[in-house]
């Protein structure tokens, strides 16, 4: 049966896009139930990306292995009840240099409720709108998700619960109460415990509570909110509320297009209360071993100086992307009189008023603190050591999230986001960097006549595919780079650096940079080492590279089992974490539920 109800009348939508669509998803369900090959229904390019659909896995396949993949796999998990989506409607969409009819469909497994995105193109591959029907008849891309376990739904609408631990139970603990007691966890252990309390943690917690698995998060702060309240003053988000919205509590319409880090920290707090979450502050996880006979963890809690054991069936490691404050040896730093901080721990420039202060680092926290002390009235130069891709806030850099804005809900939104396999968002985001470069072209040649090298990239993909590769070496322009290009801000380049020396820096000319104060911009180790750090090299080293690409063109060891069983790995923007928050819950749960193994090499 269909499972989305369209309140879009088909006449209001073009008929070709329509029975175009609808075409190929029969054929497309024809496969499905075993009854034809995939003769004809994928472009010699194609890739399909599966989230959990079909695989139990989040994982692109591409070329030949799709129809062999799918035929292998389909007839287990049932999938059936293909139905074409009207909300949002069949439309012709600028897809990576092609225009691509764009299509979303429901679908029905053995396991629960899936969704999907479909992108047809001519059968000759052509980019050329077709005008007929049968015109698009090939897949380009094909994004298959299953959103729920049948029995474990979401508790929203008119699931929403009208008894239970909510009645009127007089003679009994109230609702208050009840969560103080479940906080305890006084003889017995949580299924999952999340290290890390930040909105990675808090999303999958949300999730989890959702299909009733019982959720610890411990963090290390005083206080929910804590990781973004405690930086730098001037700390503000560089995209849009709208895209970093939270699962089932967006910020409200009234607040800036661009929230305040207190704002935010503020936020997250109460999202902490609204979704009900068992949360352990002034928390740390001292040490974690897994027992392969019992399959749980047993782990270390140390509470405001009490230590906990617990055994949790699985471990969550969402402490962030960044580690801990890289350091990196600077000839003649030790030498250096003056005050030598990392931006971890700036706060902000008030007590550097008319006096010097040296930045060694150019992507976004070194503008930011050169930006705000600048604006305490200090005298601000920075050292920049490699090339930086520059992008002004707006409107150039908001086009990475123009999808949100193109009208289909939150939700599909993140379907779509979803749904642009590597190539395709490679591809889009070259296209993308020469509109960013053409927007920003008077800045990008004032920074340069200044001495301050800019890139777009190793392949000319820009700041985005930046952040996914390695997650920094880019700026988002709030003001700095005008400051810079002014000369307000003065920027030197690291080879010239002879050494540093008790006030100041030397150069190699012969010159001097008079320094009080030297921050050093220059990033955080990953997310390996913190793994190396809180469980050992031998679970690091098991587990591998996290973030970045894999063979497959999926980001490694994030939002799916790891080599190291019942080990996760949560992490990513706002987005991505609102968006990926459903598929490790929905993992976690089919592991305690036993519909799949917990073991990744089970099901590879």
């Amino acid at each position: 049966m269909a499972i989305a109800h369209s309140r879009i009348a088909e006449g209001q939508v073009g008929t070709t896009a329509i029975a175009a669509a609808r075409d190929w998803l029969s054929r497309f369900g024809s496969l499905a139930a075993g009854q034809s090959d995939a003769s004809g229904l994928f472009t010699a390019d194609c890739a399909w990306r599966d989230g959990l659909a079909v695989t139990w896995d989040i994982r692109t396949y591409t070329g030949d292995a799709v129809p062999a993949v799918l035929a292998e796999r389909l007839p287990g998990v049932q999938l059936c009840a293909i139905a074409l989506s009207l909300e949002p409607a069949p439309a012709f969409k600028p897809r990576g240099g092609r225009t691509v009819l764009e299509a979303f469909f429901d679908f029905r497994t053995r396991y629960g409720r899936g969704r999907g995105v479909v992108r047809l193109i001519p059968g000759d591959g052509s980019s050329a709108r077709p005008d007929e029907p049968t015109a698009c008849d090939r897949a380009w891309t094909l994004l298959t998700t299953l959103q729920e376990l049948d029995g474990f739904e979401e508790k929203t609408g008119p699931r929403r619960p009208r008894t239970g631990e909510y009645a009127r139970n007089f003679g009994a603990p109230n609702w208050r109460e009840r969560i103080e007691a479940a906080q305890s966890y006084d003889g017995r252990d949580p299924q999952v415990l999340i290290v890390g309390g930040g909105h990675a943690g808090m999303t999958l917690a949300a999730r989890l509570g959702q299909m009733a698995v019982d959720t610890l998060v411990v963090d290390s702060h005083e206080r929910a909110g804590d990781n973004w309240r405690k930086r730098y003053s001037a700390l503000t988000l560089h995209n849009e509320a709208w895209v970093c919205d939270l699962p089932w509590m967006p910020y409200p319409p009234t607040w800036p297009v661009y929230l305040p880090k207190d704002m935010l920290a503020d936020w997250l707090e109460s999202y902490s209360w609204a979704m009900e979450l068992k949360y352990w502050t002034s928390t740390t996880l001292v040490s974690a071993e897994f027992d392969d006979v019992s399959k749980r963890w047993t782990a270390r809690l140390r509470r405001a100086g009490v230590e906990h054991v617990l055994h949790p069936a699985h471990l969550v490691i969402a402490t962030g992307m960044s580690g801990e404050p890289r350091v990196p040896g600077l000839p003649g730093l030790g030498d250096f009189a003056g005050e030598t901080l990392h931006t971890h721990s700036y706060v902000n420039g008030e007590r550097w008023k008319g006096r010097n202060a040296v930045i060694v680092g150019s992507s976004t926290s070194a503008h930011d603190v050169a930006q705000d002390l600048h604006g305490w009235g200090a005298q601000v130069t920075m050292i920049q050591r490699s090339p930086t891709t520059i992008v002004s806030v707006e409107p150039a850099a908001q086009l990475v999230f123009a999808l949100y804005s193109e009208g289909p809900s939150r939700e599909d939104c993140d379907l779509l986001s979803m749904s642009m396999t590597y190539d395709l968002m490679l591809k889009g985001q070259t296209l993308l960097t020469q509109k960013m470069l053409e927007l920003d072209k008077e800045l990008i040649a004032a920074l340069e006549a200044r001495g301050f090298r800019t890139d777009i990239g190793e392949d000319g993909s820009g700041y985005y595919m930046k952040y996914l590769r390695t997650g920094g070496g880019y700026y988002l322009d709030v003001g700095c780079s005008s400051l810079i290009a002014d000369g307000s801000i003065a920027v030197r380049q690291n080879a010239n650096v002879e050494t540093f020396v008790a006030d100041g820096v030397a150069m190699t000319d012969g010159s001097r940079i008079p320094a009080d104060l030297v921050v050093l911009a220059t990033g955080y180790t990953n997310m390996q080492d913190t793994l190396r750090r809180l469980l050992g090299d031998e679970i690091a080293d098991k587990v591998g590279p996290i973030w970045g690409f894999d063979d497959h063109g999926d980001m490694r060891n994030v939002w799916k089992r790891t080599a190291q069983e019942n080990l996760w790995i949560m992490a990513g923007s706002f987005a991505q974490c609102r968006t990926y928050s459903r598929y490790v819950a929905l993992q976690i749960k089919a592991i305690e539920e036993g519909v799949i193994p917990s073991a990744r090499e089970s099901c590879a």
